[in-house]
């Protein structure tokens, strides 16, 4: 595995790539990687002859209230991991690299930022666009692969690709599961044993909405009713729990199959984000085995 800081180095290095007729796929990352991350690289590697992983802590995306200074971070151990499953080159330039001066120009989600985690944190998927804007333009793959637990984001991301004309397939593949239904994330190592027994309650009452569609609930407003106390009874912070049409997610009167419920929660002070399809369900993901 090759290890590369500069964007012209990285850029350089695809284009040898690409000259020497080999499919070229993209993962980025912010780093702590998990088993989520490396099923994402087993996505890659299905689909080209080299993986480039970015390894990238984007200060754009985190407000000052956020957790930017104590997000975490293990590049010594990132880089055995990926090595082990197959990347070909990583990416990891520094802050200065990416931003080298002030980040005056950025790309708008539009009303796609409107719900879910959009008002709640302002400017967040503002940075999230431009940083994957600029690392799609160092790399240069031809397809990238994301992981579907955050949605909202990955419909951006194809949004994005789609109307600005990214020469680039974007591919989103199913959330990895613990066996207990948590989603895997970088952040669940900041929780404390009780605070993850209580964050196991969030694919639970997701399980229990789709479960609910698949015996005849359509009423959008009376699932989220359910799922929000569900979440709040549990001893979760619930920040929100919607029912969004998936191309435009914006809220739905009425559920369908490809209603896509959403729910944000903080356990203590970690926030934590998960959805299902309502016709697919857990049974839609990957469950990682212990």
């Amino acid at each position: 595995m090759i290890e590369l800081a500069a964007i012209t180095a990285v850029r350089a290095w695809s284009r040898g790539a690409r000259a020497a007729r080999r499919r070229i796929a993209f993962v980025p990352t912010m780093g702590f990687l998990h088993e989520g991350h490396l099923r994402l690289v087993d996505q890659a590697r299905a689909r080209a002859d080299v993986v480039v992983m970015s390894i990238f802590v984007n200060p754009l995306q985190f407000a000052p209230s956020d957790d930017l200074d104590r997000y975490p971070r293990a590049l010594d151990r990132d880089r055995g991991l990926a090595a082990g499953r197959g990347v070909t080159c990583l990416f990891v330039p520094t802050v200065a690299e990416m931003y080298p001066g002030p980040a005056l120009v950025r790309v708008s989600p539009g009303p796609l930022a409107d719900h879910l985690c959009g008002p709640f944190r302002p400017g967040h998927f503002e940075g999230v666009l431009t940083v994957v804007a600029k690392l799609l333009h160092a790399v240069e793959p031809d397809v990238a692969v994301f992981g579907r637990k955050d949605a909202q984001q990955a419909r951006m991301i194809e949004r994005m690709v789609a109307d600005l004309d990214f020469p680039v397939t974007v591919v989103v593949v199913p959330t990895a599961r613990a066996p207990d239904g948590l989603a895997l994330s970088s952040r669940n190592t900041y929780l404390a044993a009780p605070e993850r027994q209580l964050a196991a309650r969030i694919p639970a009452a997701l399980e229990r909405a789709h479960r609910a569609f698949r015996a005849g609930m359509r009423d959008a407003a009376q699932l989220v009713g359910t799922v929000r106390r569900e979440l709040a009874d549990g001893g979760l912070a619930v920040e929100y729990v919607q029912a969004v049409d998936p191309d435009r997610l914006a809220p739905v009167a009425t559920l369908s199959g490809d209603t896509l419920l959403a729910v944000a929660v903080r356990v203590g002070h970690t926030r934590l984000i998960d959805n299902i399809v309502l016709g697919a369900g857990l049974a839609a993901d990957v469950t990682i085995a212990d």
